[in-house]
């Protein structure tokens, strides 16, 4: 047994903490108050034949709040009652949004797969009818103009984004919390709102046709908060004494931050460039509006091109089989890319968190 040192005494110190002593009583109390609801739900929903949403709602939720509340009360007393609805709410509802992602996910993959073949990520869908075979066509063309639009925006917002990140974090001027605020409200600006505006502004008014480049014109305000924000938290995530350092041996300030400052929030940079891009790729209403369909393979933004989501809106507009078959494949491509891109940003993170351990020790 450790000792611990007190006043000079030497005590000794328990084997197990007092909070780690478990009362086998309460612990078969709290297994019964988990297993209970659930054996009564599943008996009342067979002998009455109730949809299996409705018992999970109706019948095993309050019979699930009452059992906890009371092992909380008779456990913990009056204030085990609010810590047991709490536990209850968030294990059943981050249980159900689990649930519903999973089966999200399950759908996309079993149906996406069925349209998955080479010529799915070759071909376009010229001479391509509604009810061609999945062996024919695919969206091969949209896949090169996704990459057209979203490579445009990024030209635009990865530099933009990162100059107001640096302004943000790197001066002290008047205009910061006009700037931050107006990231912020540009956060929020719903993606059929960007696209109306472009659509007002060039195509109703006829000074431009229906074209990639206006596409990428609607995605710049839904990147641009994500690359902000994200680079300045990168920023500021730098170690000040990094940068106090270079000024103290002599640097200018612009020399402290291209030489120390930014490579040091390389890894968050690199984060916001990633998730700007998947916050974008999906974006199907400001396509809609500025960019419209095409079946041939467009490699001009100054014409009307295809993206993924268009693809995807067009083929479920079709209401056909194959159609719809094309439709979630193109879902699992996009599913994909998103994946991916969300992992490389992980990894980044990481590597941040693992150069950051290094220095300190």
């Amino acid at each position: 047994m450790s000792q611990i040192q007190t006043s000079g005494v030497a005590q000794p110190r328990p084997a197990v903490s007092p909070w780690e002593i478990k009362n086998p009583r309460n612990t078969r109390n709290v297994i019964l108050a988990s297993t209970f609801p659930a054996i009564v739900s599943l008996a009342l929903a067979f002998a009455f034949s109730v949809d299996g949403a409705l018992a999970l709602l109706l019948i095993f939720l309050p019979i699930q709040i009452l059992s906890a509340g009371f092992v909380g009360f008779k456990v913990f007393g009056r204030k085990g009652i609010a810590d047991s609805m709490l536990v209850i709410f968030t294990i059943f509802f981050s249980t159900l949004v689990g649930v519903l992602l999973m089966s999200v996910l399950y759908s996309v993959v079993s149906e996406g797969l069925k349209a998955i073949r080479p010529s799915f990520f070759l071909q376009n869908n010229v001479y391509i009818t509604e009810t061609t075979s999945l062996e024919y066509g695919g969206l091969g063309h949209a896949v090169l103009g996704t990459f057209i639009i979203v490579g445009l925006t990024t030209l635009v917002t990865v530099p933009l984004g990162i100059a107001l990140a640096v302004y943000l974090t790197e001066t002290y001027g008047k205009a910061r919390g006009a700037i931050r605020t107006l990231v912020q409200a540009m956060s929020g600006l719903p993606s059929v709102v960007a696209g109306l505006f472009v659509y007002a502004a060039f195509i109703t008014t006829g000074f431009s046709r229906y074209g990639g480049w206006l596409g990428s014109l609607a995605l710049i305000p839904l990147m641009l908060p994500t690359v902000t924000r994200v680079a300045e938290e990168g920023l500021r995530l730098v170690p000040i004494e990094l940068r106090n350092g270079a000024l103290a041996l002599g640097a200018p300030s612009y020399r402290a931050f291209f030489q120390v400052t930014l490579p040091a929030a390389k890894s968050g940079i690199i984060t916001a460039f990633l998730l700007g891009i998947a916050r974008i790729i999906g974006e199907t209403a400001p396509l809609l509006l500025t960019v419209n369909y095409a079946n041939n393979t467009v490699l001009n933004p100054l014409d009307s091109m295809a993206a993924i989501p268009t693809y995807i809106y067009q083929n479920l507009a079709a209401s056909n089989d194959t159609s719809l078959q094309r439709a979630w494949g193109a879902a699992f491509v996009v599913l994909i890319f998103v994946g991916v891109i969300f992992t490389a940003a992980r990894m980044a993170t990481r590597t941040k968190k693992a150069k950051s351990k290094k220095v300190e020790k």
